[in-house]
């Protein structure tokens, strides 16, 4: 895969968590790289305002990726207006950074719901026609920690373990195929995703010194995708310390 070459000059990408973060930045340079990009996530109103901002080749729609219904109508419309879709960038997800003790088990199973269950329905979605067409990508935002936890994360740390097995196995099913798969690996990223997981701002405090911009990450997602790379950490040396 590594020596294929890859163009995202008019490919169709559908970018899910569009709405802000790593999901925006990577959606404008998708855009800014040739690609029709779908901007799906639940808020219509963020996603007007970025589609307004990208121009016509950016389709806002909605999307609840903890909804089999709503993912099959959302790829449904997709398909509809742009056509094949041959890029899937998996970024929907959240997380709360509480003791395992005072997490109620809502919380953790939403949580597996929306990052692990729903990057899942995504993938499902595209894979038969990637498959038929024999080319695609699946690019599947996990975390450094589902490499290497800490404490107060063991939910959402679980979740992109989750995520990491599931894109190691499926990257070895398509071996072969022209589709290709990677995961992305960011360390903390300096997007609203705190003001959810840790509202009193305790854990970011501790990890500021990490932290990375959403338009770093979605650069190292995109041109490691282009190289064919199986795995991306950002930073790479975070990766390199979670072993």
């Amino acid at each position: 895969m590594a020596g294929m070459k890859f163009t995202y000059e008019g490919e169709t990408a559908v970018v899910t968590g569009a709405s802000g973060g790593i999901g925006a930045a990577t959606a404008a340079l998708l855009i800014e790289r040739g690609a029709n990009v779908v901007l799906a996530a639940r808020s219509a109103d963020k996603l007007a305002d970025l589609a307004a901002r990208l121009g016509p080749r950016a389709l806002p729609l909605q999307l609840d990726v903890a909804d089999p219904d709503s993912v099959a109508r959302c790829f449904a419309e997709a398909e509809r207006r742009f056509g094949r879709i041959g890029i899937l960038v998996n970024n929907a997800g959240f997380g709360r950074f509480e003791t395992v003790a005072e997490t109620d088990d809502e919380t953790i199973a939403a949580q597996m719901n929306v990052n692990y269950l729903g990057l899942v329905r995504c993938t499902k979605r595209v894979l038969p026609g990637m498959l038929e067409r024999r080319s695609g990508a699946i690019v599947n935002i996990a975390s450094i920690a589902g490499k290497m936890a800490t404490a107060k994360s063991a939910a959402y740390a679980a979740t992109k373990h989750a995520v990491l097995g599931f894109t190691n196995a499926l990257r070895q099913e398509l071996h072969g195929t022209g589709v290709r798969v990677v995961a992305v690996n960011p360390g903390p990223v300096a997007t609203g995703f705190f003001d959810v997981a840790d509202p009193g701002g305790q854990y970011a405090s501790r990890v500021r010194r990490f932290m990375v911009t959403p338009e770093r990450v979605a650069r190292a997602a995109l041109d490691g995708l282009a190289r064919g790379k199986a795995e991306v950490n950002v930073p790479s040396w975070l990766g390199a310390a979670a072993g």
